[in-house]
């Protein structure tokens, strides 16, 4: 059990999140279903505390550091045409998406910086952080599978 609280807090590791703890969890033995569920769960308190945080700290401090700055131009560039050309709806896709870079650390910050109504842009990297885990699990399973079935 303690193996799944290290893939929950792993699960909240910017540009770790999903991609890394799902197949950890699985790997170490927990049914898929466990591991998305304790993955996803802890993935998705990023979004509340994420956004609070940015309300409350960025233009205080960090803004004023170049590379903060640099981190968030990066992200902004990465998802705007999700946002401006899909709305909500590409903020959850931009979510999605299993690559680095684009978790709910960075759906958070991209909804923030774009302006999205806060429920409406919680509910999109909600549902895409939700989509990433299935996509991770499913896929988590697989190559588990293959690997077990290499070493035999």
């Amino acid at each position: 059990m303690s193996d799944l609280w290290w893939a929950a807090a792993l699960s909240l590791v910017p540009w770790v999140e999903l991609r890394g703890a799902i197949p950890v969890a699985v790997a170490v033995g927990h049914p898929p279903v466990v591991s998305f569920a304790v993955c996803t769960a802890a993935n998705l308190l990023v979004v509340p505390v994420g956004w609070a945080f940015l309300d409350w700290c960025y233009a205080r401090w960090l803004s004023r550091w170049p590379w903060v700055g640099r981190q968030v131009e990066r992200v902004r560039r990465r998802g705007e045409g999700y946002v401006r050309g899909y709305g909500v709806v590409g903020l959850a896709l931009f979510v999605a998406v299993p690559l680095p870079g684009t978790g709910a650390y960075a759906g958070t910050l991209l909804g923030w910086l774009l302006g999205v109504p806060k429920l409406r842009a919680w509910g999109a990297v909600a549902l895409g952080v939700v989509g990433a885990g299935v996509l991770v699990t499913a896929v988590s399973t697989g190559a588990v599978a293959g690997f077990r079935w290499l070493v035999r």
